[in-house]
């Protein structure tokens, strides 16, 4: 059995969900400390004109210590109807503007305030929506043990040990985090992941890689996202 973790980030980009796609489960990361200015209440979309800009989901007030299964988003629903306004300039160039933004406004009936709970949900909506399987698992609803966890690499390695995962694979970026000879003592194969992000046309002049997914799903139709997932490499 293959397994993904990351922390539970905010309509990520295509990377993301191609991770989501390359495994039998997915565990949404959230026992760790909440890092600012990271990917958890933010991503990016397109300006009207050139550039990208950031939609947000803005976060109560919290301690620096704070767990991410801890952080809430502020009281309101202010943040919904800025994002849907932020993202109205796609209409005139985005073929499925209409199914995306009925997608957003689905995403955001939903009012629970828990960020991990929020952006779960977000992601089990875009999964549906793409047509690929995706179940919510929140690792602080687990009860997992992270006994003798001592650095950043392990609290992966005892989360696939628990659930007999054969395989972990994880993004390129965590490379120097882990400690292969770890994984093989329990008998785990450790993997990485690397994306192929092919630009598509987003009807300008200069492509703008790394885009929220909601960017992606704007010019690409469902089926045409299922063949994305699949452009990758694994090491």
């Amino acid at each position: 059995m293959k397994a993904g973790i990351m922390q539970p980030y905010f309509f990520p980009y295509l990377g993301y969900f191609q991770l989501i796609h390359a495994v039998d489960r997915f565990i949404l990361f959230d026992d760790v400390q909440y890092i600012r200015h990271g990917w958890i209440n933010r991503n990016r979309i397109l300006k009207p004109a050139e550039g990208n800009q950031y939609i947000v989901l803005p976060i109560a007030e919290h301690n620096r210590d704070t767990k991410i299964k801890d952080i809430v988003a502020k009281d309101g629903n202010d943040w919904k109807d800025k994002i849907i306004r932020q993202t109205e300039h796609y209409k005139k160039r985005a073929p499925h503007y209409a199914a995306v933004q009925d997608l957003l406004q689905r995403c955001f009936d939903l009012t629970d305030t828990n960020v991990t709970r929020l952006n779960g949900y977000y992601l089990k909506l875009v999964c549906d929506y793409i047509g690929i399987d995706f179940k919510i698992e929140i690792s602080s609803e687990m009860n997992y043990d992270y006994t003798g966890v001592n650095d950043a690499g392990e609290w992966a390695l005892r989360i696939s040990e628990q659930i007999g995962a054969t395989t972990y694979i994880n993004p390129p970026g965590g490379v120097d985090l882990f400690d292969p000879a770890k994984f093989r003592n329990s008998n785990i194969e450790l993997q990485f992941i690397h994306p192929q992000l092919t630009p598509y046309s987003q009807k300008r002049d200069t492509f703008e890689a790394g885009m929220s997914i909601i960017d992606v799903l704007m010019f690409n139709a469902p089926d045409i996202v299922q063949a994305m997932l699949k452009d990758y490499t694994l090491s």
